[in-house]
């Protein structure tokens, strides 16, 4: 079975969505209206509509970080994640959880950053050497 997943949520401003979208995280920009507009968010569908953000609290523990919850994730492989990690970067992005190495040499070993899009709403992007560990226990 092949699936993609959508996950439609709110924004304040459909043109900022489209610079952090398209020009910063480098998603190609589907179809759209005066009040929305989708994204190809690494091969799933994201749909930003104008609205007031999803309330967040950092209550997720990350080590120890508190991150916000709920938040959008993304897996990538380590050169993917690298390259967005970098791209983030010279955007100047704030980051809730700075780029870095999580379960180093165990099972499970994944590159994990946190941050926010221009209106607050939290991602997060894991990265793994190989995506068929994805599950492995730490």
């Amino acid at each position: 079975m092949r699936s993609i997943f959508h996950l439609a949520y709110n924004v304040r401003d459909l043109n900022e969505a489209r610079r952090f979208y398209g020009q910063v995280l480098g998603c190609a920009e589907g179809r759209s209206t005066d009040t929305w507009v989708d994204f190809d968010f690494f091969g799933h569908q994201v749909s930003l509509h104008l609205g007031e953000p999803f309330a967040t609290a950092r209550t997720g523990h990350v080590g120890n970080v508190l991150v916000p919850m709920p938040h959008l994730g993304l897996v990538l492989e380590l050169p993917d994640w690298q390259a967005i990690a970098d791209r983030l970067k010279a955007a100047g992005t704030e980051f809730v959880l700075e780029p870095q190495v999580r379960f180093e040499g165990q099972p499970g070993e994944q590159w994990t950053m946190f941050f926010l899009d221009p209106f607050g709403n939290p991602i997060e992007i894991k990265g793994f050497r190989s995506l068929d560990d994805l599950y492995k226990a730490a």
